[in-house]
């Protein structure tokens, strides 16, 4: 199992050091955690990245991956109403590539659960990485910001039918499955302007009653006699249902234009949300609202001392934890590659819930490795 280098204690205690006046309750969490529970709320496709190992029952459990879920179980084990939570410990992973088997590095994080001022917990929670990842002393460092939230206003701008909109906001999360459903409409599309498909598009584009009687004229001009079988009505009627129920499964080529044009978003964040704004549906609303959050989060971040110039905003960037659905970030350096953040977190409200809490709150995380923050460490 490979092992990062680890910081100099100097250095350790700098990078701690943005997490000291936290107010948190320090996490013990236990290094084997079930595989099953992990599965089901980050998605099948972490198992590649998890260390499995066979636990003392029949169940098979994982070596500790990282600290949220741990945090939210504490959290909710403990029986209050808000709570936050640091720590300090070895996450293990299969390393994504490289002929080692497995990875073991060190992470520090905090983990808040409270209502009220999201945006402004949202701040907090970033710039505390911001200035733990910066206290390694690299100077090339980027905060890169993402929202899966703002995917999903968007996607309810376009005022898509809701079976269709819930199946695209679920897979923001997989970049495959996201673009399988865009891929898929121009196909649909060609499809449907194949052979008598034109037919059916033009008659279901028209009144019933103008669609029956222009069905009929075409059987007189063809000399067709239907003859035991459905009526003009009948078959107008039922080419409409056909095309309802299409238009609430099937994406049009021109939203998946629009979803490709969101999704290739990512400038400076003010930039990238007055791009965004222009892109929006008519139904705006919850778009409007999630902008104005941002340009509130933004203004909390710099007076949090995250510098502008660091800041950059990607509408396409996710994480690999599966239950993430709000604001995301990650800071990068430029001397390590993009999936090697030296630090990470986001919002995740609806977890807690998932794992039974009973009372609603907000939740909200971070962590950071100093192996990686350290300049000295890796490359």
């Amino acid at each position: 199992m490979r092992m990062e280098i680890p910081a100099p204690a100097k250095v350790l205690d700098a990078i701690r050091a943005p997490f000291a006046e936290a107010g948190a309750l320090a996490l013990d969490a236990p290094i084997l955690q079930p595989l099953g529970l992990l599965l089901d709320l980050a998605g099948e496709g972490l198992r590649e990245r998890l260390f499995v190992v066979q636990g003392d029952g029949a169940a098979e459990e994982a070596l500790r991956p990282d600290f949220t879920i741990p945090a939210v179980r504490a959290f909710i084990e403990s029986g209050k109403t808000i709570g936050r939570y640091a720590y300090e410990g070895h996450a293990y992973r299969v390393a994504p590539r490289g002929s080692e088997r497995a990875e073991q590095f060190l992470q520090i994080g905090l983990e808040v659960f409270e209502a009220g001022d999201a945006t402004g917990a949202d701040a907090e929670i970033a710039a505390m990485a911001w200035r733990s990842a910066a206290a390694g002393g690299r100077k090339d460092l980027t905060l890169l910001l993402g929202d899966v939230g703002l995917f999903g206003a968007f996607i309810d701008s376009l005022d898509l039918a809701a079976p269709l909109a819930a199946r695209l906001k679920r897979a923001f999360g997989s970049p495959r499955r996201l673009r399988a459903e865009l891929d898929g409409a121009a196909e649909a599309e060609r499809a449907a302007s194949r052979g008598g498909e034109r037919l059916a598009g033009l008659l279901t584009n028209l009144p019933e009653s103008e669609a029956t009687a222009v069905l009929e004229e075409v059987w007189a001009l063809a000399g067709i006699e239907p003859v035991g079988g459905r009526s003009a009505g009948e078959i107008v009627h039922r080419l409409a249902e056909r095309a309802a129920l299409a238009r609430a499964t099937r994406l049009r080529e021109d939203q998946a234009q629009l979803i490709r044009r969101f999704l290739a978003v990512s400038d400076a964040p003010r930039e990238a949300f007055a791009a965004i704004a222009l892109l929006g549906g008519s139904g705006r609303r919850e778009l409007e609202a999630a902008l104005g959050a941002w340009a509130r989060r933004l203004d909390a971040l710099r007076a949090e001392g995250v510098p502008t110039e660091a800041m950059r905003f990607s509408a396409a960037f996710g994480r690999n934890f599966g239950y993430y659905d709000g604001m995301l970030f990650e800071v990068r350096s430029a001397a390590l590659p993009d999936d090697q953040p030296v630090a990470a977190g986001g919002r995740y409200d609806g977890l807690p819930g998932r794992l039974g809490a009973r009372v609603q709150t907000g939740a909200v995380g971070c962590m950071v490795r100093p192996g990686r923050a350290w300049v000295g460490g890796r490359p």
